[in-house]
């Protein structure tokens, strides 16, 4: 768990002391009737920051708008055929649908068994052949289910289906991204819910990537026969992203050192706990890139425009992670640092466009007018 932190009540006068577990809000950010400047610059974050290069010419991101406001602790978000969003309300237990052009909101109710606790509750969302799949922590575990959806806006969602039950809950280190890779397989990340020794043990589902057919059995190819573990070694795994090629890369958050951007391989050891960060030991996956837990603690991920887009919630800023094959071919930069809180979610939107997910409603962030929001961004 990461140390406690100490937090400016924004709309009041009491200070709050909060003792956090793997993602801590920033300290005494200052209140925000408005957002400043959308883009900023950061130092580069590959070790620990001696220099402030600006931003390169390509790759730039700045905010188009915003498409709703007044989401309460959002969490996951998936993309509709036809370009309306999903949206998981973490500690409410229900799903939203946004229309992807003017932001009207429509629910889709709660989803049932959800028990919301610490940084457990209704997580990840994915969408596939008329399904609608959600991570959520239930009382005994965390786990993915699915529910039918027609996709109209007057559509409810149908009745609950488990598809992989058993993965370990805490109340910390929960993991929950869930997404469909090119291959039509369903992955997710998960966390060692802060018992270090599950994430080295491949009997168990915490602290790994999994890999599965959309109905829950081990998918075909998996590294370990019987198995829907695809590699292992990782403390909290919540960003998930492809690039074109159909690489894997998977963000994850450290402990009080290092944070983490990975390619990930089939079968292959992150690390977590015998080693944090780029160690380079025989038998571990270095990671391609890694920040100081205070600048970045990630979240979501998205590949738009030749990089990764890597949100952090106790760094408060958007990540720009150039890669080219399966190589860094750059140094990472910060955009939106401060501007608009805590981030949780992104997702690519086609093109040069992203959807931005902020986190402040969480319990761990400030909260001001309009919080919790999704952003438009354009990468230019």
């Amino acid at each position: 768990m990461r140390r406690p932190v100490v937090q400016k009540a924004l709309w009041g006068a009491a200070v709050l002391v909060l003792v956090t577990g793997c993602s801590p809000g920033d300290t005494g950010r200052d209140p925000r009737t408005a957002p400043p400047a959308p883009v900023s610059s950061s130092p580069s974050a590959s070790s620990s920051p001696s220099a402030s290069p600006s931003p390169s010419a390509a790759g730039r991101v700045s905010v188009a708008g915003t498409l709703v406001e007044g989401l309460k602790s959002p969490w996951g978000l998936a993309r509709l055929p036809g370009g309306d969003l999903l949206v998981s309300s973490r500690d409410e237990r229900t799903i939203t649908r946004i229309d992807g052009r003017t932001g009207a909101k429509t629910s889709l109710g709660e989803v049932p068994g959800v028990v919301p606790g610490g940084e457990g509750g209704l997580l990840g969302l994915a969408v596939r052949d008329g399904w609608v799949y959600a991570y959520l922590t239930a009382a005994s575990d965390n786990r993915i289910v699915r529910m039918r959806y027609g996709g109209g806006a007057g559509d409810r969602l149908g009745p609950l289906e488990p598809v992989l039950t058993g993965i370990p809950k805490g109340f910390v280190h929960n993991g929950g991204r869930i997404a469909f890779g090119p291959d039509g397989m369903l992955y997710a990340g998960t966390g060692e819910t802060g018992r270090t020794g599950l994430a080295q043990d491949r009997s168990s589902l915490g602290g790994k990537i999994l890999r599965m057919t959309p109905e829950g059995g081990p998918a075909p190819g998996n590294p370990f026969p019987g198995s829907v573990v695809y590699s292992y070694g990782h403390r909290n795994v919540q960003g998930l992203a492809w690039d074109p090629e159909g690489r894997l890369w998977a963000a994850e958050f450290g402990q009080n050192t290092w944070d983490e951007l990975n390619l990930v391989e089939p079968g292959r050891d992150y690390g977590w706990p015998v080693v944090e960060g780029k160690a380079g030991r025989a038998g571990f996956v270095d990671p391609v890139a890694q920040w100081p837990t205070a600048e970045a603690s990630p979240s979501g991920i998205a590949y738009a425009r030749g990089a990764i887009w890597m949100a952090g919630l106790r760094g408060e800023r958007l990540w720009r992670i150039p890669v080219s094959g399966a190589e860094r071919s750059g140094e990472p930069e910060a955009f939106l640092k401060g501007g608009y809180g805590r981030l949780r979610t992104v997702l690519a939107a086609g093109g040069d466009r992203l959807w931005l997910v902020t986190s402040e409603t969480d319990t761990r962030g400030t909260p001001g007018p309009g919080d919790d929001r999704i952003l438009r961004l354009e990468v230019r």
